[in-house]
C-alpha cells in the first residue's frame, strides 16, 4: 500500500528541514543519516551509507532481479542558513521549502513507491551527494551501479504539468585561463599583452559555435579580467557552458573549443574542463516513457505528455550507457533552484503509485512499445 499523504509529508518536512548544500561535510552527514533511516522505515531494508572522493552516498541494492534503478541527489543549490529564511511550510496542498522540489520530494516519492510496491525487492535505490555541481563523485556510481537494472527511474522534478522528461541535452563545462602581460595603460599600453581584449574575442568565437536551430547553446557565464582602471590586463578567466541534443554536436564544440588560436599575438589561453555529460536521448527512453503514459491512463491520472528540457541529470549518465532511463518522473511544482520552489503535495502519493505500478510493469518484462510515427 502506498504510505498516506501524512506519511511522505512527514518525511519530506524531516528531509527539508536538514539542509544539505553541496560540499557541506556535516550538513550532509545528517542528511544522508536521516535519509537512511526513512528509507528503513518505509522499505524494511537497510541501505548502506559510504563515501567516494569524501561525499556520502546511499545505496540500496535490489535484492531480486530482474531489477530497476531508483537515481537521486540529496545535495541542493542553498547554503547553510537559507531554512531561516525560507522555513519549510504547507499552505493547502503547497509545500515550500529549500530544496523541497529539487530533488526531496523525489528522493520521498521513490520511498513511497518503494513501500507500496509488489516488487519492492526488485527496487533498489541510489543517492548521491554532488550532482548539484556536476557530479564529480556521482557519475562513476551512476556507471558503476545501474548497469545492474534493467531500467533507470530517476525522480527529478515534472516538467511543468506533470509531464516526463523524454530527453535531456548533454553538457560540456569549460574554464578558461588567459595570461598576458601587464603595462601601465597610460605610459605603455603597447607593451602590454591585453587579456580582456582576448576575452572578448573568445567570447565571440564561443557564441559562434552555437546552432540555435538544432537546440545548441553556448553560453559565456562568469568573467574576470584586469586588477586596477589603468593597467593592461595580464590575466583573465571566462567560464562556458554548452549544451546539445546529440553527442555528435557536443563533440563538433568541443573540437572546435580545443581547435581554436588566440587573436591576440603572445596571449596563451589554456582550457579546463570538457564534455561533462552526454545527452539523455529521446530514443534510450522512448520505451519507457509510452509505458509510463500508458500506466498513467490506467490510474485515471489521464495523458501525461514528455518533453525534452535542457538542464542535465545523473539519469544523462546511465543513457549514455544505453540503459533504458526514464526521467522527471518526481514530484509537481515548480521554481526549482528559486527561492519560491514548491511541490504539489497531492502530487506525493499519486506519483508513488504510478512509479510503482511502472516498476511493477517493467520487473514483469514490459519495456514499452516504441510508438511509430506516421
Amino acid at each position: 500500500m502506498i504510505p498516506s499523504r501524512e506519511t511522505l509529508l512527514r518525511a519530506l518536512r524531516t528531509l527539508v528541514e536538514l539542509e544539505t548544500p553541496t560540499g557541506h561535510a556535516e550538513g550532509l552527514a545528517e542528511g544522508f543519516s536521516a535519509l537512511a533511516s526513512l528509507t528503513f522505515e518505509f522499505t524494511g531494508r537497510r541501505a548502506d551509507i559510504m563515501f567516494a572522493g569524501g561525499v556520502p552516498y546511499l545505496y540500496l541494492p535490489a535484492t531480486e532481479e530482474p531489477s530497476v534503478l531508483i537515481l537521486g541527489h540529496l545535495d541542493t543549490v542553498w547554503p547553510v542558513g537559507t531554512l531561516a529564511e525560507i522555513p519549510f511550510s504547507v499552505e493547502g496542498d503547497q509545500a515550500r521549502g529549500p530544496g523541497v522540489f529539487d530533488m526531496k520530494a523525489g528522493l520521498v516519492i521513490a520511498l513511497g513507491a518503494i513501500a507500496g510496491s509488489s516488487v519492492a525487492d526488485h527496487i533498489g535505490i541510489l543517492v548521491t551527494g554532488d550532482e548539484e555541481v556536476g557530479s564529480p563523485t556521482g557519475r562513476a556510481l551512476v556507471e558503476q551501479y545501474s548497469p545492474r537494472a534493467a531500467a533507470v527511474f530517476v525522480p527529478e522534478p515534472a516538467a511543468p504539468g506533470g509531464r516526463i522528461k523524454r530527453a535531456r541535452k548533454g553538457v560540456g563545462i569549460y574554464e578558461f585561463t588567459i595570461r598576458g602581460r601587464g603595462a601601465h595603460s597610460g605610459l605603455e599600453p603597447e607593451r602590454g599583452l591585453n587579456t580582456t581584449i582576448e576575452m572578448g574575442a573568445l567570447i565571440s568565437d564561443l557564441v559562434e559555435l552555437q546552432d540555435l536551430g538544432n537546440g545548441t547553446t553556448v553560453t559565456p557565464t562568469k568573467a574576470r579580467s584586469g586588477v586596477t582602471i589603468n593597467t593592461v590586463p595580464a590575466d583573465a578567466t571566462l567560464s562556458a557552458d554548452a549544451r546539445a541534443w546529440t553527442a555528435e554536436e557536443l563533440q563538433r564544440v568541443d573540437n572546435a573549443v580545443r581547435a581554436r588560436q588566440p587573436h591576440v599575438a603572445g596571449v596563451e589561453v589554456t582550457i579546463a574542463g570538457g564534455i561533462n555529460r552526454l545527452p539523455l536521448e529521446a530514443g534510450v527512453s522512448a520505451g519507457l516513457v509510452a509505458l509510463a503514459r500508458g500506466v498513467a491512463i490506467d490510474l485515471g491520472m489521464g495523458d501525461i505528455g514528455a518533453v525534452g528540457v535542457g538542464g542535465a541529470s545523473d539519469g544523462n549518465f546511465s543513457a549514455a550507457l544505453g540503459i533504458p532511463t526514464l526521467d522527471g518522473v518526481g514530484a509537481v511544482g515548480g521554481g526549482a533552484h528559486a527561492r519560491d520552489e514548491w511541490v504539489d503535495v497531492a502530487s506525493l502519493t499519486v506519483r508513488a503509485a504510478w512509479l510503482a505500478m511502472i516498476a511493477e510493469r517493467v520487473v514483469a518484462g514490459d519495456r514499452g512499445v516504441v510508438p511509430h510515427e506516421n
